[in-house]
């Protein structure tokens, strides 16, 4: 599985934000004193983080060694240990904070998209994310999106098209919307959100890639994948939970996005100790 490209950025930020002038309390402990130390999850979860944890105490002191115990997708128990720490002690205590956030983040989000992975497992749909991350970690948790089962929808403004109401409202119809966009799209995929069956034959009629079923009832839905025939990918979103996405995904949809898989991550109950 690939990993961003901006991690080194990401941490240089973070560790710029915790420390600024400097960590004042560190200046107690002697320069040189070294420390061992380990991780532990206090609770069930899918981890995700390792390069985060690892480019932070890089960053800081490149003689702290780091020994996983684990990978990212792995689903741990409570008490387990994930990783074990040597170096001086100033590092350890200074980037203990920034690492921690980076993983109980990183591993919360993927252990909600595990939640919404295992609802469909034996079913073909693909459970989408959406745009709605934290900024500056966005590359971050579509990582952890995929560590955790579910799958990326486009990662931002340019690598794919997405015609919403106020943008067929702004062109004046579906059809003029996708007749206008297609020669800047350069080959990325056409989307368009509907809220109609009507709307849905129009966008067919233009050929569109996708087509978002927006706040459809699950009787609609049924309805827009029969006028379909397969002929565009077919993508449920709006109003989707853990307790309705198995019936969304029964009718036969080819996606369900949500933005529950970034913005309703509960952050992982982590503990740093010193031997």
């Amino acid at each position: 599985m690939n990993l961003p490209k901006n991690i080194t950025e990401n941490v240089r930020s973070a560790l710029t934000e915790d420390i600024g002038s400097g960590d004042i309390t560190a200046t107690l402990i002697p320069v040189d004193t070294q420390a061992e130390a380990y991780v532990i999850t206090r609770e069930a979860a899918v981890v995700c983080g390792r390069a985060w944890v690892d480019e932070v105490f890089h960053q800081l002191d490149t003689r702290v060694q780091i020994e996983w115990q684990v990978q990212d997708g792995d689903w741990v128990t409570p008490d387990q240990e994930l990783f074990r720490l040597r170096g001086t002690a100033r590092a350890l205590l200074t980037g203990e904070r920034t690492a921690l956030n980076f993983l109980q983040t990183l591993s919360g989000t993927a252990t909600e998209a595990r939640r919404w992975a295992t609802a469909v497992a034996d079913l073909p749909v693909k459970i989408l994310d959406t745009r709605k991350t934290i900024p500056g970690l966005r590359d971050a948790q579509k990582y952890a999106v995929r560590c955790g089962g579910c799958h990326n929808h486009r990662h931002g403004l340019y690598d794919g098209v997405l015609i919403k109401e106020n943008h067929i409202l702004a062109a004046g119809s579906i059809t003029n919307a996708i007749t206008k966009v297609r020669p800047y799209a350069q080959g990325k995929l056409i989307e368009v959100e509907v809220e109609t069956l009507t709307e849905l034959q129009e966008t067919l009629a233009a050929n569109a890639d996708i087509i978002m079923l927006d706040n459809f009832t699950l009787d609609q839905i049924r309805q827009a994948v029969a006028i379909n025939r397969g002929k565009a990918n077919l993508e449920a979103s709006g109003n989707v939970s853990l307790e309705t996405v198995r019936a969304l995904a029964e009718t036969g949809v080819d996606f369900i996005s949500t933005g529950a898989l970034t913005k309703h991550l509960r952050a992982v109950d982590l503990s740093m100790r010193f031997v």
